[in-house]
């Protein structure tokens, strides 16, 4: 089909919940995508962080095909090796006790919230059931993960929320103790928040959260959803914090492009959620099982200080151009934030389309970048070379 032939199926059986850019993807490799005339885009994208390998990958597809073909799917009421193996290795690298498998971001934070007010049941009885987060977050699309999220442009429409959460300003602990009563069970938050606008959260800020959580026997959970899986220089942010949570969920990267997410808990945490209490049925399907598999073989140390060091260069680059319309250059690894000022993001962001390169926004003044972490230099470099030319560009 045509572009236009795809548009128009679109407008006429999905709904329209997105507001798309004007552009069809037929397929990519590498970090290039190709509409279905040819005309080629570099990905600053990676399918907001997903495609953590890029496009074509062949040792990520040949796992899906030879899974595919020996068993595509089992209730959880059964074992499989995939499931198994993958476990074995998330554990293993993130230092944690137990895994549990979902398919989604917003899930994977649903269930963590479950597990910190169950741990909190389990030990003090009923009252204590409130979880902090910060304002700017953002924490998934469900009611409750809604209600979650700190930022109020997502608090319409779908009222009444689910009860039990407060939002503290970042990096900012006595507005944390402000909020964090006797009746809290949890801090979450993300050591960078990613659609409020790239922002990273302040070493020793998470170091006196983490102090405090200890102190009070609060649930310490760490939203790597899309910090997770190499994107910001370690395999997971707060290794790169030097902090210990609780829990960890993630989604995004981690199975290079199929639908999967999870939560990692340490062994306070890693027994609380008993037979009954939570379950997925897609979660932990074999199939998705053996492309994460797939996804962290290949993230080995030396890709994965290589996203580090091709971050730094993108920022040391683009500050580099003393471009008016560059205000801040933020983030960390592969997870990169640039503040626009004098233009509004969206429309830098649709003109580096236009000429070529997928860009995505954040909060209100950013342009955002989550390349594959594959991207090559050469890449990398045409990429950029669209973005200065845009801004200069820009009125």
């Amino acid at each position: 089909m045509t572009s236009n032939e795809i548009k128009a199926l679109y407008k006429d059986n999905i709904m329209q919940t997105y507001a798309r850019f004007d552009v069809v993807i037929d397929h990519g490799q590498g970090a290039r995508v190709y509409s279905p005339e040819g005309k080629e885009y570099i990905d600053f994208t990676s399918g907001i962080g997903v495609n953590s390998l890029g496009y074509g990958n062949v040792k990520w597809a040949e796992a899906i095909y030879q899974q595919a073909l020996k068993l595509q799917h089992m209730s959880n009421l059964f074992y499989t090796e995939p499931g198994a193996a993958l476990a074995r290795e998330l554990t293993a690298r993130s230092g944690m006790a137990a895994v549990f498998y979902a398919n989604s971001g917003a899930e994977s934070n649903e269930g963590a919230i479950k597990l910190a007010r169950k741990y909190s049941f389990d030990k003090y009885g009923q009252g204590r059931s409130k979880i902090v987060t910060l304002v700017q977050s953002f924490h998934g699309r469900t009611i409750t993960t809604l209600a979650a999220t700190g930022q109020d442009n997502f608090h319409t429409y779908f009222f009444p929320f689910t009860q039990g959460f407060a939002h503290a300003r970042a990096n900012d602990m006595e507005s944390l103790k402000s909020v964090a009563d006797s009746e809290t069970c949890a801090v979450m938050l993300e050591l960078v928040q990613g659609e409020g606008g790239v922002l990273p959260l302040a070493p020793e800020y998470v170091k006196q959260v983490e102090a405090f959580c200890k102190e009070k026997d609060l649930v310490f959970i760490v939203d790597e959803v899309q910090t997770g899986v190499g994107r910001t220089g370690a395999l997971f942010a707060y290794q790169q914090y030097d902090v210990s949570p609780d829990v960890v969920t993630f989604a995004k990267g981690i199975a290079g492009g199929l639908p999967m997410g999870g939560i990692l808990a340490n062994e306070k945490c890693a027994g609380v959620l008993t037979a009954g209490t939570h379950a997925a049925t897609f979660g932990g399907n074999p199939v998705t099982c053996a492309a994460a598999l797939a996804v962290l073989s290949q993230l080995t140390p030396a890709l994965i200080a290589d996203v580090a060091g091709k971050g730094a260069r993108i920022k040391k680059t683009i500050t580099g151009w003393n471009s008016p319309r560059v205000k801040e250059v933020r983030g960390l690894g592969l997870m990169l934030g640039v503040s626009i000022q004098g233009a509004a993001p969206k429309e830098i962001a649709a003109k580096c389309i236009d000429s070529g390169l997928l860009m995505l926004t954040a909060g209100a003044d950013a342009i955002r970048m989550l390349p594959p972490l594959t991207i090559t230099d050469e890449e990398i470099d045409a990429g950029l070379a669209i973005l200065e030319k845009v801004l200069e560009d820009a009125k």
